[in-house]
């Protein structure tokens, strides 16, 4: 049995494109493993210009039509049609819809992994669009699909609101460890805050971060919140800041990828990730995995995995006041109490126990052979009542 990743763009982990990050580190971690995975990719430069990875990539070019997709596409599916399972990633994609029509034809297998699209607050964006798109199409593509792989509590509620189903499954990422120099222990005199992602003010909940850190800082001095990341509400970004007069407490560090990001990220003492809608952010797993504890919003999906294993603070309510608080304990155990080495230490044991791709894959897998056998089964079954 064989896995094929269908993504739009080409997993490249060096740009900001959260799916392509999740999605590179699941194939390379499945076959690192020994399990037979391949990304294929639909894009609109289908150039292999990414750096190398140990699994194959195949590039399909994307079609002007939002709803086609190209004919070597469907000769590479059907060259699989006895072999592989599908695990298509997106979703409210047109491309995808006509692809889940194509497989279900065909009698191949696949699952959909959203990646966060069907959360409570993504569904309001555009709302009525997507409620006449999800009644005309999203719902026959998910109908189609064998499981839908969820990664966090959020979008599990989110999609029983519009779509009562019995082969949802919720399974987080996982993430592998990086080998890391070792560094020499951090100084406290100016306790880092990081933030690492996309300017989206409304759904990272970059507003709720600058007057929480705002409220710190007033009372604080010794703090600094060290941004990475850019985008075209940059500016608004730069004008809260200002409005708030903590320009000299706020580095805007632009984009960074790469060893770069994870230099920075190795500055801050502690990761903040306010977001008010999210699937499972991989920057705080990788910060985690860096030894950060942080304070992120339930809406991450993360929040129990940090209150479970003391590894930070987890917002009960969406405001700046409770970011705040967030940031305030987490800033006194690390200056006042020098708890920081423990809660680096509560950080790791969280991504090595909750986020270990063994359980991880495992239960990816149990999906997989489900979807590849009842297909199979149900096809032999067919044949015998047809003769």
């Amino acid at each position: 049995m064989e896995i094929i990743h269908l993504i739009l763009g080409k997993a490249n982990p060096n740009r900001m494109n959260g799916v392509n990050k999740v999605v590179h580190e699941l194939a390379t971690t499945q076959v690192e493993k020994g399990i037979c995975a391949e990304v294929w990719g639909i894009t609109d430069n289908p150039v292999h210009d990414y750096p190398s990875r140990i699994f194959n990539t195949k590039l399909f070019k994307s079609s002007r039509n939002p709803f086609g997709f190209d004919k070597s596409l469907k000769s590479a599916l059907i060259a699989k049609k006895q072999t592989a399972v599908i695990h298509i990633h997106g979703a409210f994609l047109p491309v995808f819809y006509s692809v889940s029509a194509f497989l279900a034809k065909n009698n191949i297998p696949f699952i959909i992994t959203p990646h966060s699209s069907y959360n409570i607050v993504m569904m309001k964006k555009n709302s009525l669009i997507k409620k006449i798109y999800f009644s005309l199409f999203e719902k026959k593509l998910l109908d189609r699909s064998s499981f839908i792989h969820l990664v966090g509590k959020s979008e599990l509620a989110g999609l029983n609101v519009i779509y009562h189903n019995r082969k949802s499954a919720l399974i987080p990422y996982g993430f592998n460890i990086p080998v890391m120099k070792k560094q020499a222990k951090k100084s406290t005199d100016i306790v880092v805050f990081g933030y690492c992602g996309r300017f989206d003010i409304h759904s990272k909940g970059l507003d709720i971060m600058l007057e929480g850190f705002a409220l710190l800082h007033k009372q604080f001095a010794n703090t600094k919140l060290m941004v990475i990341g850019d985008g075209d509400q940059r500016p608004k970004v730069e004008a809260i800041i200002k409005q708030l007069g903590i320009e000299d407490a706020v580095e805007l560090m632009g984009s960074r990828f790469g060893d770069e990001k994870v230099a920075l990220l190795q500055q801050c003492h502690v990761f903040v990730h306010p977001s008010r809608s999210d699937g499972l952010p991989a920057t705080i797993v990788e910060a985690a995995a860096l030894g950060l504890p942080s304070v992120v919003s339930e809406e991450t999906n993360i929040g129990d995995f940090v209150t479970a294993f003391d590894a930070g603070h987890s917002m009960k309510s969406l405001n700046a006041t409770e970011f705040y608080q967030g940031l305030s304990s987490i800033y006194k155990r690390i200056y006042f109490n020098n708890e920081l080495e423990q809660l680096k230490k509560n950080a790791l044991q969280m991504i090595e126990e909750a986020f270990d791709w063994n359980t991880v894959l495992a239960k990816l897998n149990k999906l997989y052979k489900e979807a590849y056998f009842t297909k199979h089964a149900m096809l032999q079954q067919e044949n015998v009542t047809a003769e």
